[in-house]
């Protein structure tokens, strides 16, 4: 991930070198004709973007950008493992019951280990100390739930400093902006429009990246949290019907 980010920002830093002035300044467009007759030009929403890229500052808009897909690298990662760990825990409840029906321990645990998720994790870890009694086996499923959901809140915090970090680059870029803006006035000894549009203009576009970049990690942030809260649920509802399965078994 990292390499691709290196070398990213490598070929990108070698195509604004050897772009001139005005490719940089003028993407290209396409012209249109409306009813009255008027020519209009429509640029390209990928031209539109690189050159909104290049004109908020190759420096801020890059760290931002690598934010942004560190972000999203660690949350698609965690998307997937929430999805992969989602169980039927009825389905599985109601395998390991029949399980316990017809072979005993030994078919309950085998049915656990051929299910893939947290639930199953846990369901064995109480299955296997059956025999050491109820109060062990809700300890066992207690303690061995906080693991299972410590390892589904891995990743999280880095996703939260993103967040976090991605507007400070924002507000930073604004700032220098207003600086080579107040500079640019002073060098010039005027206040006019074209004097200080550079500046602004740079102070603007970061905080506009800055501020996009974060939404976009909240939002997927919010859905991780909102997946782990439902599985966690569930866990612990299966838990509950698990001992009292055990219970049935051992009578």
């Amino acid at each position: 991930m990292f390499l691709a980010v290196v070398g990213f920002m490598t070929i990108s830093a070698q195509y604004l070198a050897a772009q001139t002035p005005e490719e940089t300044a003028a993407p290209a467009a396409t012209e249109t004709v409306d009813q009255s007759g008027t020519v209009q030009q429509e640029i390209p929403i990928h031209q539109q973007l690189k050159a909104k890229f290049i004109e908020g500052g190759a420096g801020f808009m890059a760290s931002i950008l690598i934010v942004l897909i560190l972000g999203l690298a660690i949350a698609i990662e965690r998307i997937i493992y929430l999805n992969m760990a989602t169980t039927n825990t009825e389905k599985l409840l109601k395998n390991i019951e029949e399980a316990f029906a017809t072979g005993g321990v030994e078919a309950a645990k085998e049915v656990c280990r051929n299910t893939k998720g947290p639930v199953a994790s846990i369901f064995y870890q109480g299955i296997s100390r059956m025999d050491e009694g109820v109060e062990v086996v809700e300890k066992s499923v207690v303690s061995y739930g906080g693991v299972q959901m410590s390892q589904m809140e891995s990743g999280l915090t880095w996703i939260s400093l993103f967040i976090a970090t991605a507007p400070m680059l924002g507000f930073l870029g604004t700032v220098i902006g207003l600086i080579s803006a107040f500079d640019s006035i002073e060098a010039a000894g005027d206040i006019s429009p074209n004097v200080v549009a550079g500046g602004m203009k740079i102070a603007l576009i970061t905080t506009v990246g800055g501020l996009v970049v974060g939404i976009i990690l909240q939002v997927l942030y919010n859905y991780i949290v909102s997946k782990i809260d439902s599985i966690v649920i569930s866990m612990e509802d299966a838990s509950i019907s698990l001992i009292d399965i055990l219970v049935k078994a051992k009578k």
